[in-house]
């Protein structure tokens, strides 16, 4: 059976979340697809990870790598882009795993015109602490425990509204709303990123770049959301969060102010005069 759709993962280090990550995938209900490992310059455990990888897990890897240069994540992506041999492409963060209807749900839910727009369970650095390679193949990091519980009502975790998955359409056109892009949890078909040349390699940090900036351009081609809210479901492993750079609003702004579609370095350098 030929290969339905991409994975494109982005990383930077955390070698045992990775390790984590494609346990998760070896257990998702649709198996057919490829994963594309964009990094952004980690270090040789990554490496050792994806190689052991290579030889045990059901599915094609392909790791991308290039050196360690500060953040160029959106150079990777457009990179990883260019390596996919499929027509539909799913992106995710390193620091995020996947439910075990992750991919069935984001590929059977696919529309030409439409990012398909996730969400993500912000669990709590207790959660992260405890994650095993285990509890991910028995499938227990899927479920709630009283100790959930009690990090939400702290504000230890948050979010765990969007575990809960919700598969009947009446219940859905109830909790579905409109909804931003997360960049570590959408899916589009390959065609669309084309259109406007990819990610945008002039942002220099976290934050707008892969997501909010994309979004709006992809909205200027006439590409709209379509929300995956309690379907696609994804669980974030804690980390100390980033903030977004100056200089990256300011790129913002000016996309905005240009009502730019297609960015002049991203997929294909284009002249910028």
């Amino acid at each position: 059976m030929p290969l339905q759709q991409s994975l494109i993962i982005a990383v930077y280090n955390k070698s045992y979340v990775l390790r984590c990550l494609f346990t998760a995938l070896a257990r998702q209900t649709m198996q057919n697809f490829e994963v594309i490992i964009a990094d952004d310059g980690s270090g040789k455990e990554m490496a050792d990870v994806v190689n052991e990888a290579k030889r045990t897990m059901p599915f094609r890897i392909k790791h991308l790598w290039h050196a360690d240069k500060g953040w160029r994540k959106n150079t990777m992506l457009n990179d990883a882009i260019r390596e996919s041999t499929t027509e539909y492409l799913v992106f995710i963060d390193g620091d995020c795993l996947p439910a075990k209807d992750f991919l069935y749900d984001h590929y059977t839910h696919r529309e030409h015109g439409k990012v398909l727009l996730g969400r993500r369970v912000e669990h709590g650095e207790r959660w992260a602490k405890s994650l095993t390679v285990e509890s991910v193949r028995s499938g227990d990091f899927e479920r709630y425990m009283l100790a959930d519980a009690f990090d939400a009502l702290r504000g230890k975790s948050v979010r765990l509204e969007h575990g809960i998955r919700i598969s009947n359409r009446f219940i859905r056109k109830l909790v579905e709303k409109s909804d931003a892009m997360l960049g570590c949890n959408f899916s589009i078909f390959k065609e669309h990123l084309v259109a406007v040349n990819g990610f945008d390699e002039d942002y220099n940090g976290p934050g707008l770049g892969e997501d909010s900036d994309i979004f709006y351009r992809l909205g200027n081609l006439g590409v709209s959301g379509k929300s995956l809210r309690n379907l696609a479901i994804q669980y974030h492993v804690w980390h100390t969060l980033t903030g977004v750079s100056d200089a990256n609003r300011i790129r913002f702004a000016h996309t905005i102010q240009q009502k730019s579609i297609r960015c002049l370095n991203g997929l294909q350098k284009l002249s910028r005069i």
